[in-house]
């Protein structure tokens, strides 16, 4: 098969398998029509293969941006895979990737996934530099995930910018790009137009929040239903690194924030989620910033943003019935708060990721 093909083979290496072909199916979606006028041709998303690239990161990425959705009425994106070389060896040699397109593919990415692996100390093919470098200055969205983070740097693509890598390698990464600002305490980094992911598991994460930014809270969480991943998680990589475990009662914060969740309708406040957890104020502020990075208050607003864009994207029109159903209280408050956090006003949410009309909506 040629390169170029849109049906990748993955080839047994000579400990591990028989060469057998296994056909992905998603070199070259192509998109459903759009279910309003404001909605386009399918994204592109282009994910580059480098030597020794991590196997579990482009499977996130094929299951979040590669699987046809016919559950969804149309497909999201135009997924491919490319890589510099005819075939590339994967990490470790578990087996060799043949037959996905050139590079030239990402010449037209819309978003562009850069390589990964984890020998972060081995310079990057030039080639794939270069083409990274490239799809910077056209405008593309770049996308690393774990040590993803490297090939960035790498390209000079991250001076005086926000990023996130594995905590494993936040010490070599700041010996080696002390101009980058890492933050090393999140699951990723949306900076704009470059996103990065600290870890393998929250490729997951920052591919749902990819699709929550594209195209809004209802259709990532139905992404993530078909995952079986929650569409997103409270906290940060901080919880995951290695540590003694104390011999202290459960502390977990879930039951509380289960809780809150089904009444964020209702007058809460830090002193009611103080007293329904039967904590003082300032120990519930502690475990807010321990377990979840965040305060109390702000977690709330957070969860009423996200249950009012829930409302209009199923087609609730009525702003002042969005701001009382979602504890945001009054149309002005809804107002600045989703601006903030989204960049639009309560009327271009809906209409951008809204029902069309006429569609059978359940509020």
């Amino acid at each position: 098969m040629p390169q170029g093909s849109s049906h990748p083979v993955l080839e047994g290496s000579p400990e591990t398998a028989d060469g057998a072909a296994v056909d992905t199916a998603h070199g070259a979606a192509v998109g459903a029509a759009p279910r309003t006028a404001t909605r386009t041709a399918a994204h592109r998303v282009v994910l580059i293969v480098d030597e020794n690239s991590n196997p579990f990161e482009m499977s996130c990425a094929i299951e979040v941006f590669g699987l046809r959705r016919p559950e969804l009425g149309r497909e999201l994106y135009d997924f491919r895979l490319c890589a510099a070389t005819e075939r590339t060896r994967m990490r470790d040699g578990f087996f060799t990737l043949a037959d996905v397109a050139g590079l030239e593919a990402a010449e037209d990415a819309d978003t562009l996934i850069v390589p990964n692996r984890p020998d972060t100390d081995a310079p990057r093919t030039p080639e794939v530099l270069d083409a990274i470098r490239r799809a910077h200055t056209r405008g593309a969205r770049l996308i690393g995930f774990c040590s993803g983070a490297f090939t960035l740097a790498e390209a000079g693509l991250l001076e005086g910018r926000r990023a996130a890598c594995h905590w494993m390698w936040a010490p070599s990464f700041r010996e080696r790009f002390p101009e980058v600002r890492l933050e090393p305490d999140v699951l990723f980094v949306d900076d704009g137009d470059i996103l990065t992911a600290s870890g393998s598991a929250s490729a997951l994460d920052l591919g749902l929040h990819v699709v929550r930014r594209d195209h809004g809270a209802e259709i990532a969480n139905a992404v993530s239903r078909r995952l079986v991943f929650a569409a997103h998680r409270d906290g940060g990589q901080r919880q995951f690194v290695e540590r003694p475990v104390p011999d202290v009662p459960d502390e977990s914060l879930a039951p509380l924030l289960a809780w809150a969740r089904e009444r964020l309708g209702e007058p809460l406040t830090v002193a009611g989620l103080a007293a329904h957890a039967a904590l003082s104020p300032a120990t519930l502020h502690r475990r807010f910033r321990a377990q979840l990075g965040t305060t109390p208050l702000a977690w709330l607003t957070g969860e009423r943003v996200a249950l009012a864009c829930r409302l209009l994207e199923r087609g609730e029109h009525r702003i002042e019935v969005v701001a009382r159903r979602s504890g945001l209280g009054t149309a002005a408050n809804l107002r600045a708060r989703l601006r903030r956090e989204t960049g639009l006003s309560p009327s271009a949410y809906r209409r951008r990721f809204g029902p069309a009309t006429g569609e059978a909506v359940t509020v």
